[in-house]
């Protein structure tokens, strides 16, 4: 076991070594929850007549693409839809007459809210086929109040993103994230889940790096925090926020984020900003000029690969 470790984990040293940032194609089974809600075998969602889930993806897909350089390149394996509500943690389920009610407003969504997740990874097979590496992640699409986390991890020595981690999947083989989107929302919340899940995994990363030499902390700092110091924020501050989500702030303030291009050769560039320079309080916008500013450069810095993306994306890596 330990030389097979050795091995896999010694390929991926080298991988991060080379002269080249690593590429990665991740292989994702989709899981669309859509239940029937009439007696005519009408869905959710197209009686609510939310974006098809086909069209997000191949958006949240190009995105990432185009963020992360060419070096991400998601491809959908398999998809699986299911017309019935999951269960709960305590066993309890929806009914299309329940979950109306709630829509309206009727009724308040059941508590506790969280999806039962053993259910849904034994339902699907999803630790064998993790460790059979038929596929590498899951996203999951349900609608609103499905009591799916934005992001979860599983696996040996899997640790928190976003939400803590699942318990009893160590069998898995490896480290795996399961996404949990909705298809009432666009592709700027898709991208703002994906935003959290970097923010776990990156702090992950450099929790053992001294102050000093910490750059996942000089990356997420903007003005209200460094005054005058700021860099490319975090997914809910951009570097001239004064509070959450507040991505349309005309504020001008000065920020070394476009010297963030240059990693990890800093060149010491500042200059002002404000929203014009990230879409104007546009959340997809934002998010994605956020990405776009992630390293994605072969070799190392203080023994952290210079591609932050394969971190992000394999968890495996960490």
């Amino acid at each position: 076991m330990w030389k097979l470790l050795e091995i896999l984990f010694g390929r991926k040293q080298r991988a991060a070594d080379s002269a080249l940032p690593v590429v990665l194609s991740p292989r994702v089974l989709l899981i669309v929850f859509d239940p029937l809600m009439n007696a005519a075998g009408e869905s959710l969602t197209r009686l609510a007549g939310w974006t098809p889930v086909e069209t997000l993806v191949n958006a949240y897909i190009q995105d990432l693409m185009e963020c992360s350089g060419g070096l991400v390149r998601y491809q959908v394996v398999e998809r699986i839809e299911v017309n019935e509500f999951p269960p709960k943690v305590d066993g309890f389920r929806y009914t299309p007459q329940t979950y109306a009610e709630v829509m309206r407003r009727a009724a308040r969504p059941h508590q506790p809210d969280l999806l039962n997740y053993n259910e849904f990874l034994a339902r699907f097979d999803l630790l064998r086929r993790i460790a059979a590496r038929e596929i590498d992640e899951v996203w999951a699409f349900a609608f609103p109040f499905a009591g799916f986390y934005e992001s979860v991890m599983g696996g040996p020595g899997a640790f928190f993103c976003n939400a803590d981690p699942l318990l009893g999947t160590a069998r898995a083989g490896r480290r795996f994230i399961i996404m949990g989107f909705s298809y009432e929302r666009g592709v700027g919340e898709m991208l703002e889940a994906f935003g959290h899940r970097a923010e776990s995994i990156m702090e992950q990363v450099y929790r053992r790096t001294r102050p000093s030499e910490n750059l996942w902390k000089k990356f997420i700092r903007y003005d209200q925090t460094h005054p005058g110091q700021a860099e490319c924020g975090n997914v809910h501050f951009a570097p001239n926020s004064e509070r959450d989500y507040d991505w349309g702030n005309p504020r001008t303030v000065l920020s070394r984020c476009d010297d963030w291009y240059h990693f990890p050769h800093f060149q010491g560039l500042v200059k002002p900003v404000n929203c014009t320079e990230w879409g104007g309080g546009d959340i997809r916008a934002h998010h994605r000029w956020w990405l776009q500013h992630f390293p994605k450069v072969a070799g190392r810095t203080n023994g952290i690969a210079n591609n932050w993306w394969q971190y992000i994306v394999d968890p495996n890596y960490v």
